[in-house]
């Protein structure tokens, strides 16, 4: 169960599952996705393992999916693209619904891919070295891996203003959008590791390293944030932000204004409607609709080139404001798709 960017190992009771790519930040491509998946195929069928603990090498947990693959191939071959986020979202199912403790230790950075790897389990370890975000209405895209799940269920809308900003925060932050559970100070992983590896229950050994995160930012304004975030559309999120002039406010907006006015109201859209959903599946299954209509857009291809590709920072949306994007054209382009989930898709 080795693979050169993840391995897989059995330490007393304890699957370790160690993402190993750190010049790219332990970003996920297709390759370690099938072998996490493979892993756990391992530690669920074997007795030894009364939990799982996923960790990262260098600074970041997992930065992220493989984008630059998808920039190159999404126009002239969809289907390695597709195939990329059905394996990945597939995971990512299968975390929330596994077994036994999956333990992610969100070590350093932890985006994107590396979110959908790490909420969806039992148990979400933050650090004083994290830095949480979903990132992706900065590249013209939006909040996948089930993050649109996950944001929606965040007390007070502090989840909509995460999808929607895209902005980086820290431990105390993530728990108080209920997307981790517990700080652990870095310099104790190593002893909380132990602890899971002699056979410790998870909950017990958490606690016991556990220590105060400190004041969260989200949680001062988060009066603010709901009676903003809560509107039926950007507008009214923009309008709401400017009537009430704060400090805060006004770092928000400057935020909404940098990302692709496409895919602030896309995710929006799917924020919302993720609020009803009856589960996890059924945003993944609405997110890869999106994928497909992503890939026949404009934004994506743009935002990764300026973020990421040529790193001058200066995408060109297109439309540029939030006042020109068709709505209605855009929400139709979200085309259901065979469930991913069904048999047949799963090949």
């Amino acid at each position: 169960m080795t693979t050169p960017f993840v391995r897989a190992t059995i330490d007393g009771a304890l699957g370790r599952v160690h993402l190993d790519r750190p010049e790219a930040l332990n970003s996920l491509d297709l390759d370690m996705v099938k072998a996490i998946a493979q892993a756990l195929d391992g530690f669920e069928a074997d007795d030894r393992v009364r939990a799982v603990a996923l960790t990262g090498e260098g600074r970041a947990l997992c930065a992220g999916g493989d984008i630059k693959m998808i920039w190159r191939t999404g126009r002239s071959e969809p289907e390695a693209a597709l195939a990329f986020w059905a394996e990945e979202y597939r995971l990512n199912a299968r975390i929330a619904r596994a077994p036994k403790p999956w333990v992610a230790i969100m070590d350093g950075i932890c985006m994107g891919g590396g979110v959908g790897l790490s909420v969806h389990g039992s148990h979400r370890v933050v650090t004083e070295r994290t830095r949480f975000a979903m990132p992706e209405t900065g590249i013209g895209y939006f909040p996948d891996v089930g993050g649109t799940y996950a944001l929606s269920r965040a007390p007070n809308w502090l989840g909509f203003w995460l999808g929607l900003t895209g902005a980086a925060v820290g431990a105390a932050d993530t728990i108080a959008a209920g997307l981790a559970d517990a700080m652990v100070r870095s310099d104790d992983l190593p002893a909380l590791l132990a602890d899971l590896a002699a056979g410790r229950p998870v909950e017990e050994a958490i606690a016991a390293r556990a220590v105060d995160p400190g004041p969260s930012r989200l949680r001062a304004n988060a009066a603010l944030i709901r009676s903003a975030f809560a509107g039926a559309d950007m507008a009214a999120i923009l309008d709401s932000l400017r009537a009430d002039g704060s400090d805060f406010a006004m770092e928000t907006l400057a935020l909404l204004d940098a990302k692709s006015p496409t895919s602030l109201v896309l995710t929006l859209h799917l924020l919302q409607e993720a609020i009803s959903a009856p589960d996890l599946e059924t945003c993944l299954d609405r997110e890869y609709a999106a994928d497909v209509a992503i890939l026949a857009g404009h934004d994506f291809y743009e935002g990764v080139r300026a973020a990421v590709i040529e790193k001058d920072r200066n995408p060109v949306w297109r439309p540029a404001s939030l006042s020109a994007v068709d709505r209605d054209a855009l929400l139709a382009s979200l085309r259901p798709q065979p469930s991913i989930f069904a048999p047949a898709a799963k090949g």
